[in-house]
This record gives structure tokens, sequence and C-alpha cells, in this order.
């Protein structure tokens, strides 16, 4: 970093040697998920080698998972008594502030009740609408016509793409706790690099479908078995979009 106003001397080229990372620096953030990746892994835990900022704990028949956004911690695990030791461990290693049950995370919102938690996007949702002026719009039942076929040469280009792009992005996000958009969401994402203007129209609707249900979510009941199913199948016909041929591979957690 460059020294501060009143230490530049003519005919000297000084910089200053970062012995401690300050809060706001560009070093900052990777030195401090460097401090608490290696008190993490001296707790035992290990990091997720798919995404780096998950880390679990195995011990016999207890688990614990830790999360972590910048300077946001979201723990859960199947023993109390091995949360509430994290906790203690990680007062003794920082100054943290324990904020209860998680409510609120990246947009993702949780409710607790006895049937189970319930996690969804409502106001995700509602921003997208509010930002697309679609907040009065007449919901429709279905986010894309069944028999829609969309061409990458359908219509004009859209002289601006980067509102279809982020509209996208942010319905890519919404599929987390909205998974009956991800057959939509997954055919409007192939003309990310050259929007036309049918693909935002089909966009638009999407957010149509939303206005009917924007606090729409996923319940995982209290008692329940998690089972994974996987299910393939190809399409001989040939894609009708690009000629070739069509296979899918679908898995589905089920919650019994």
């Amino acid at each position: 970093m460059l020294p501060p106003l009143g230490l530049c001397r003519q005919g000297e080229h000084l910089v200053c040697r970062l012995h401690k990372s300050l809060y706001g620096l560009k070093q900052a953030s990777r030195n401090w998920f460097a401090k608490f990746t290696n008190a993490l892994q001296d707790a035992g835990f290990v990091q997720s080698l798919a995404d780096y900022s998950l880390f679990t704990r195995y011990h016999d028949n207890s688990f614990t998972i830790i999360l972590i956004y910048v300077d946001d911690i979201v723990i859960t695990g199947n023993d109390p008594k091995a949360i509430q030791s994290l906790k203690d461990f990680l007062h003794a290693r920082f100054r943290i502030k324990d904020l209860g049950n998680l409510k609120y995370f990246l947009g993702i919102e949780v409710a607790r009740s006895k049937k189970g938690i319930f996690i969804s996007q409502r106001k995700y949702a509602l921003d997208i609408l509010d930002d697309a002026g679609l907040l009065g719009a007449r919901p429709y039942s279905f986010p894309m016509e069944q028999t829609l076929r969309l061409n990458p040469t359908d219509g004009k280009p859209l002289q601006d793409p980067t509102r279809y792009r982020r509209l996208v992005g942010r319905l890519i996000y919404l599929t987390v706790t909205r998974p009956d958009l991800s057959f939509t969401v997954h055919v409007l994402s192939r003309f990310m690099h050259e929007p036309h203007q049918p693909h935002l129209d089909a966009a638009l609707r999407v957010l149509r479908y939303l206005k009917g249900s924007p606090g729409q979510g996923i319940l995982f009941p209290t008692t329940n078995n998690l089972k994974l199913k996987a299910f393939c199948d190809s399409d001989w016909a040939s894609c009708p979009t690009t000629g070739d041929l069509s296979q899918v591979i679908v898995l589905s957690l089920v919650i019994l």
C-alpha cells in the first residue's frame, strides 16, 4: 500500500510493509478467511473442496456443519452439545455475536414451526418484481408456455442485454428455494450471450408467475426420511432448438 500523506520524500519511492491486516484493505478479507480457516481446522473441521466456505466435522454419530460468508456464520448439526462447544471455541478465538436461530441469510428467509423448517425467498422475489415494475401485474399459472420453442435467432436482438442477463441471474439464485422454476430458468440461461426480445418476454412471464406465489418455498418436515432419486432419459428425436441429441439427468431429494 502507498504511504500516507506527509511521509513522501522527494526522490524516494516509499511503500508500507503490512504487518497486520486492517479492515477495509484489499488483503483484509483474504487474511481474515485464512485465519478463520486455520482456527476451524484446529478444531477438527474439514474444508469442502466443492465450496471453500463450507466446513464439516464428523465424530461418531455427531456431525457439525459451518458455513461462512464474509463475517456472517451459519452453524448447524445434530448434536446441540457439539454446536455449543463450537460456539465457545469461536468466542475464545474471535469476538463474535450470537444472533440466535437463523431467520435470514443472503436473501433466504427461514421460519420454524412444529411442522418443521420452511425456507423461502419472498422478499427477494418481491424485489425482482418491483425492479421490473410488475408488482401490479396479472399473475400467470405457469412459468412458461408448454408449446413455446425458443431459438437463438428469434426476434430482434436486445440493444442492452444487461437487463436480461441480470434478470436471469437473479432467477437462477431464486431456484435455491423454487425448484419449480429450474427448467424454465435453464432454458432462458441458454441465451445469455445474445438475448433477443422473445427471450426477454419469456423471462418476464416468469415474473408474472412469481406474482401469484412469491412466498412459495420448501418445507423440511420435523420427521421425515430423505431419499436421493435419479432419473435419466434421452430424446433420440433430437432437440428442436439445436438439432442435437437431447439427454437429461435429473437428481431429486425426496422428503417423505
